[in-house]
């Protein structure tokens, strides 16, 4: 198991000073855009690219990164598939979604395969900014033009992987994070991230209301 890398010194609001993103795109022209997008913004560094999911797991397995800006359509396997992938293997890594499709139901599947956010391609750069700094900041963020093709609001449960939501009831059944970890073959540091992930994505603050929200989750006995 891939264990969390050390992050770049943190600014006052517990932000990376520098985010560090991974691109992939199978499209190098778009990848050229969005790195000459991004570093003309000062916090942000496109330190990796990929066309697919071999090169992309590569990098996130053998260098620091924070966020992975994913579009859906890659060579090998689907973004969605990807970032299933990387939730599972590297949880300390944010997903955002970029892509040119708007339909509801591929941004509830990238959801719950673990993204943070959706973005569509067309969106002005100011969106895709203010996704990354959601994202990065533990957030959840869609696009307009996305947010309008969402026919319902999304559930709690609905923002959660499986992985998380397969954590969540271990909690409500008492378990500690060394107990999970034995049982599903994870790290005692990768199982606290997906603890963090889901406060994080639910509005929960604190262990006492991880642990409320898990039983009402869970329902009677």
């Amino acid at each position: 198991m891939t264990e969390t890398p050390e992050h770049v010194p943190q600014d006052a609001d517990g932000m990376p000073a520098v985010v560090r993103i991974l691109l992939v795109d199978d499209h190098p022209l778009v990848r050229d855009g969005l790195r000459a997008r991004l570093e003309s913004i000062g916090h942000y560094r496109v330190v990796a690219e990929a066309a697919g999911a071999d090169d992309a797991l590569r990098h996130a397995a053998g260098m620091p990164i924070d966020l992975a800006l994913m579009d859906i359509n890659l060579q090998g396997m689907s973004g969605i598939d990807l970032t299933g992938h990387f939730h599972a293997l590297f949880p300390q890594i944010a997903v955002l979604m970029l892509s040119m499709h708007d339909k509801a139901e591929y941004v509830l599947q990238a959801i719950q395969a673990g993204a943070g956010g959706y973005v569509l391609k067309d969106a002005p750069a100011c969106d895709i900014i203010a996704a990354i700094d959601q994202v990065i900041a533990g957030g959840v963020y869609y696009s307009a033009g996305v947010a309008r093709h969402l026919s319902a609001p999304l559930q709690p449960a609905q923002l959660l992987t499986p992985r998380e939501r397969e954590i969540l009831r271990a909690i409500a059944h008492g378990k500690s994070s060394k107990q999970i970890a034995g049982d599903l073959e994870l790290s005692v540091r990768t199982v606290e991230t997906h603890r963090l992930n889901i406060k994080r994505k639910l509005g929960i603050e604190g262990q006492a209301n991880l642990i409320r929200f898990a039983l009402e989750q869970a329902g009677p006995s």
